[in-house]
C-alpha cells in the first residue's frame, strides 16, 4: 500500500529561516517543513495554496533530513506539497532559493556558476541543518535525502555523486546565452563540481541531463528516484532523459509520467495563478496534475522509507 493512503497523525509545519553567509556562500533563504502537532492552516503563497501550520514546534527525534532543489527561476515554494506530504509523514524537510537562477535571486542564470554553486548550497544546507540549526539534534545524520526538479535534477544527480560535461553532453544551448558561449570555449577544461556523501538517497524529477555518459554517473552508488515527462518542455528533451536510466544501475524507482509536461512537476497552482502564470500552470487536456502530485508524493515517501530504511 502507498504510504499516502495511510492515516496522517500528523501535519507540516513551516518555518522561514535565512541560513548564514559563509566566505564562499552567500545567505540562503529558505523553508522548513517539520512534523507538528498544530492544524495546518492553507495560505496562497505564489502561485500555489501552501498547507502548514507557521512556526510551529518540530515534533519527533532522529528526524530524517531531505533537502529540495528548485528548476531555473523556482523557489522555495515550488515543490511545497512534496514537503508538506513528507513532513506530514516524519520528515524535516528544506528547500531553497538558489542564488543564481530562482526567481528572487537571478544574479547569473545563464553562467556556468549558476550550475557549479546549486551542489554547493545543497552541501551548506546540510551543514547548517546538521551542525547550527536548532533542529539539530533531531536529526539523524545517518539518513538525508535530495529532492530536484530540472535544474534542481541535475544539481541532485550532481550532489549525489555525477560528474557533468556540458560539452559532451549533447545539450542544445542557443549561442546568445553566456552559458552557451562559455561552454564552447571551456570545452576540455575539468570542473571542481561538489559532491556530498552524507546523502544516502536521491529523487530526480525530469533533470536536466548535461551528463555525457554511464562513466560521468558511476560514482552515484546511492537508491535513486528518476521520473519524467512524456512531453518534456523548457529545454528538457525527453529522449535525453530517457538515456539516464540506462546509465544509473542504482534507480529503485522510474517513470515515464504519460501527457505530463516540464513543469507538471511543479505543485498544483491555485485557479488564478492560471491565467497570471499560464506557462508553469496550464496542462495537457486529461492530465490531472494534483491527482498525479498525490501519486506522485506517495511513491516518493516509499521510496525515502526504504532508501532511508525507515520504519512508517
Amino acid at each position: 500500500m502507498l504510504a499516502a493512503l495511510l492515516p496522517q497523525s500528523q501535519a507540516a509545519g513551516l518555518k522561514l529561516i535565512d541560513i548564514p553567509a559563509t566566505d564562499s556562500i552567500p545567505v540562503l533563504n529558505a523553508a522548513v517543513w517539520s512534523p507538528c502537532a498544530r492544524p495546518a492552516v492553507a495560505k496562497r503563497v505564489q502561485a500555489f495554496l501552501v498547507n502548514a501550520s507557521r512556526n510551529c514546534p518540530v515534533e519527533g527525534e532522529k528526524l530524517p533530513l531531505i533537502v529540495i532543489s528548485h528548476g531555473f527561476t523556482g523557489s522555495l515554494y515550488g515543490h511545497h506539497d512534496t514537503a508538506e506530504a513528507l513532513a506530514d509523514h516524519g520528515f524535516l524537510v528544506v528547500s531553497l532559493n538558489h542564488t543564481g537562477d530562482s526567481g528572487a535571486s537571478m544574479k547569473y542564470p545563464w553562467e556556468m556558476r549558476a550550475f557549479e554553486q546549486r551542489p554547493v548550497e545543497i552541501r551548506r544546507v546540510i551543514d547548517y541543518m546538521l551542525d547550527e540549526a536548532p533542529e539539530a539534534s533531531r536529526i539523524d545524520p545517518s539518513r538525508i535525502g535530495v529532492f530536484g526538479f530540472s535544474r534542481g535534477g541535475f544539481t541532485a544527480l550532481v550532489a549525489a555523486g555525477g560528474t557533468p560535461d556540458f560539452a559532451r553532453s549533447g545539450l542544445r544551448c542557443p549561442k546568445d546565452r553566456p552559458l552557451c558561449r562559455q561552454i564552447e570555449t571551456e570545452a576540455g577544461i575539468a570542473r571542481d563540481w561538489a559532491h556530498d556523501e552524507r546523502i544516502n538517497a536521491a529523487a530526480a524529477v525530469d533533470p536536466l541531463n548535461a551528463f555525457p555518459d554511464a562513466a560521468s554517473l558511476r560514482r552515484i552508488r546511492i537508491p535513486l528516484f528518476l521520473w519524467i515527462s512524456e512531453r518534456g518542455g523548457d529545454g528538457v528533451e525527453p529522449a535525453a532523459e530517457a538515456r539516464l536510466r540506462g546509465w544509473l544501475p542504482t534507480v529503485r524507482n522510474y517513470r515515464v509520467v504519460p501527457k505530463a509536461g516540464h513543469f507538471a512537476f511543479l505543485a498544483p497552482c491555485v485557479e488564478a495563478a492560471a491565467k497570471e502564470a499560464p506557462e508553469i500552470c496550464r496542462d495537457a487536456p486529461g492530465f490531472d496534475r494534483a491527482a498525479f502530485h498525490r501519486k506522485m508524493n506517495a511513491e516518493l515517501l516509499d521510496f525515502f522509507n526504504q532508501a532511508l530504511d525507515i520504519k512508517p
